[in-house]
Parts: C-alpha cells; sequence; structure tokens
C-alpha cells in the first residue's frame, strides 16, 4: 500500500515515480526480462534519479524487479507456478485473516461494513445479465470485502504480508474476473463467488474461525479454476492482471 507524505516532498516524489514505473510495468512498456533504463526514466518521468532509484528498490522489493548481478534492475518474467504459488499463498493468509476476524466475535456494529459489502455484491450479481458496469462494480465491491477481511483481522504483520502477496497484480483476488467476463459461464462464476463471500461472513459472525479459514481458503481455489481457464485461452491471457509478466506455456488448443 502505498501512502503519499505530503510533509516530506522527497517522499511524495518517490510515491510518484513508484506509481509511475509500476504502470509502465504492467502496460508492457518496460518489458519482462529487459533491463530498466534508469537515466532514460528520469527524462521520461520528470522525476529525479534518487526517487527514481528508491521507487526501482521498492518495485523490486514487491517483486516486479529483480536486481541484475551486474547492478541495475530488470523486469522479472513468472511461470504459472510462481502465479498458482502466490494464489495458494494469498488464499493462505486470508484464511488466517478469516479465522482472526472470526476469533475478535465483533459486535453486530463492528461487522456492519462487510455486511454491507455482501449485500451490495448481491445486488450486483442478482442482475440478469452482466455489463461492463456490473463487472467494474463486482470488481470493486471483491476488492472491498477482501480489503476488509484483512482490516478486521487486526493484525500488521498480515496486512504486510498480503500486501506483499497482491502487489504481485496476477495474485489479487480480482486478477481474472476481467478475463472471465469474456466467457459464457461469466455469470455463474461470479454467483460462485458471491455464495462463498456469504459463506465466509456467515462463519465469521458465529464466531466459527476454523470454518471462516477453510472457506476462505477455498475461495481462492476460484482464482485457480480461473487461471486454468486463461491459461488454456489466449484470447483471455492478455485480460489478465500483470499478465504481460507471465510466461505462458504454449497450448495448442488455444482459443485465439
Amino acid at each position: 500500500m502505498i501512502r503519499t507524505m505530503r510533509s516530506d516532498p522527497r517522499a511524495a516524489q518517490t510515491v510518484k515515480a513508484q506509481l509511475r514505473l509500476r504502470q509502465m510495468v504492467l502496460d508492457g512498456q518496460l518489458k519482462p526480462g529487459a533491463r530498466v533504463p534508469e537515466l532514460s526514466l528520469v527524462e521520461h518521468t520528470g522525476v529525479s534519479r534518487t526517487p527514481i532509484r528508491a521507487a526501482l528498490l521498492q518495485l523490486a522489493d514487491e517483486g516486479l524487479l529483480e536486481h541484475l548481478p551486474s547492478g541495475g534492475f530488470a523486469v522479472r518474467a513468472f511461470d504459472e507456478t510462481e502465479v498458482v504459488d502466490a494464489i495458494d499463498l494469498r488464499g493462505t493468509l486470508e484464511g488466517a485473516a478469516a479465522r482472526r476476524v472470526a476469533a475478535r466475535q465483533l459486535a453486530h456494529a463492528g461487522l456492519a461494513e462487510l455486511r454491507d459489502c455482501v449485500s451490495a455484491l448481491d445486488a450486483v450479481v442478482a442482475h440478469h445479465r452482466l455489463g461492463a458496469d456490473q463487472f467494474t462494480d463486482y470488481v470493486r465491491l471483491n476488492e472491498r470485502f477482501h480489503s476488509l477481511l484483512i482490516e478486521l483481522a487486526g493484525s500488521h504483520a498480515l496486512r504486510r504480508a498480503i500486501e506483499r502477496v497482491v502487489a504481485l497484480p496476477f495474485a489479487s483476488p480480482s486478477a481474472f474476473v476481467q478475463a472471465q467476463s469474456r466467457l459464457a459461464d461469466a455469470h455463474q462464476t461470479l454467483i460462485t463467488g458471491q455464495e462463498q463471500h456469504r459463506a465466509i461472513f456467515a462463519a465469521i459472525a458465529a464466531g466459527d474461525g476454523t470454518r471462516a479459514e477453510q472457506l476462505a481458503r477455498e475461495h481462492a481455489s476460484l482464482a485457480f479454476r480461473n487461471f486454468r481457464s486463461a491459461a488454456s485461452r489466449e484470447s483471455q491471457q492478455r485480460h489478465v492482471a500483470g499478465g504481460n509478466l507471465i510466461r505462458w506455456r504454449p497450448r495448442s488448443d488455444c482459443t485465439r
């Protein structure tokens, strides 16, 4: 999570550089495996070399860049196994978060935002046909649900660990939603995801930490299914968040 420090102009410049460089990586302007041209970035972004260097170090810490033996940085490329591992780790951490929230046995008011988020998601998937606006709403609310889960867990260490994982865009909760939106079963996929949201909330409200953890980990397995779908269809791969960083294995049955 990036926080702008208004009282420190240098920190603000670093944040500006970090946001710009991350977008360049995700947009494919900086190619996987390619060396990052620091001097060109200074000219391109209008940010001095010191904030650029700090931003590169931060993106390396997040896992989007890697240090080169000769010095400098290169954009990381990820194989499909690394994507699976990242999704699995997110599921494990979110399961731990759900268990902690349930164990806290928050009062009705303490769960109000999470309850409202689930209700808003219910309203989205209740549409008989989903257009671009509904998918956009689902992505926003889905991200909100997962963020609230971490917030309500009340653990800085857990929050930091999850933020590090989801800094890899293909590991985020909504990484494959837009890719799935182009398939015939897209609506059913969202319905399934929302049924899992409701079940997780019910277990948390009941104070059943074991059940909440199990359900949250099962929920991450939906991302595995969506990833396998994208991996088998070349037409979906370009719509996966951070898909340009993944070395997709060639498949003879890819749908173009």
